[in-house]
């Protein structure tokens, strides 16, 4: 196996790992199941297909302008890695200090199936923690990498809409105390990926 293989493999395993964990699935199927647990199947169907598609073309996006998005506000390298790895670092934080997003608790006195939209897509899927770590590991490759981000991020996409397509059994295998459990070995996952993100930003800044 040549050098640019195995670099690129170890690449594609580290955005899947920090993907994975951020967009956390199986974790995100509880809350799927509490916003439409009015809904008939097909209804569920149809938000959980439009809640990941949305998210997919939200850091899709972000993903494809990212450079631009930088040149545009004068962002630099360093200083996105330092503010995006504190911010996920406390993203993970919280997951292992078990507090919960209010957001994602919210319960809807009418059913409405924009919530696909928000909060579904957006903060659950698509948040900033998830478009920070889309765009840190774009921030520095060249197009191959942009194009296995954007492939990795499509498969999570799919694997998310089929966890939430079979969220209720899913919970009833699984069980709540372990999908718990996963939630806090993610949140550490998170955690140490926001410090390398820090440390990584603080050694180009300073040439170390």
């Amino acid at each position: 196996m040549s050098t640019l293989t195995s670099d690129l493999l170890t690449f594609t395993l580290s955005v899947f790992t920090g993907f994975f964990a951020i967009m956390n699935p199986i974790a995100n199927v509880p809350i799927f199941s509490s916003l439409v647990e009015d809904a008939d199947k097909e209804t569920k169907r149809k938000i959980s297909k439009k809640a990941t598609t949305v998210a997919f073309l939200i850091v899709f996006i972000f993903v494809i302008l990212g450079k631009f998005i930088f040149e545009l506000f004068g962002i630099t390298i360093p200083a996105f890695k330092i503010t995006g790895g504190i911010l996920i670092f406390f993203v993970g934080f919280e997951m292992l200090q078990s507090k919960k997003s209010s957001v994602k608790h919210l319960k809807e006195t009418a059913f409405d199936e924009n919530i696909a939209i928000s909060p579904l897509a957006i903060p659950i899927l698509a948040g900033p923690g998830t478009i920070v770590t889309a765009m840190n590991f774009v921030s520095s490759g060249n197009y191959i990498h942009i194009g296995i981000v954007i492939l990795v991020f499509a498969i999570m996409c799919i694997l998310t809409h089929w966890a939430f397509r079979l969220g209720d059994k899913l919970v009833l295998r699984v069980g709540k105390n372990v999908i718990t459990v996963i939630g806090k070995i993610m949140g550490l996952i998170i955690a140490i990926i926001g410090t390398s993100m820090i440390i990584e930003g603080v050694k180009v800044a300073f040439e170390l």
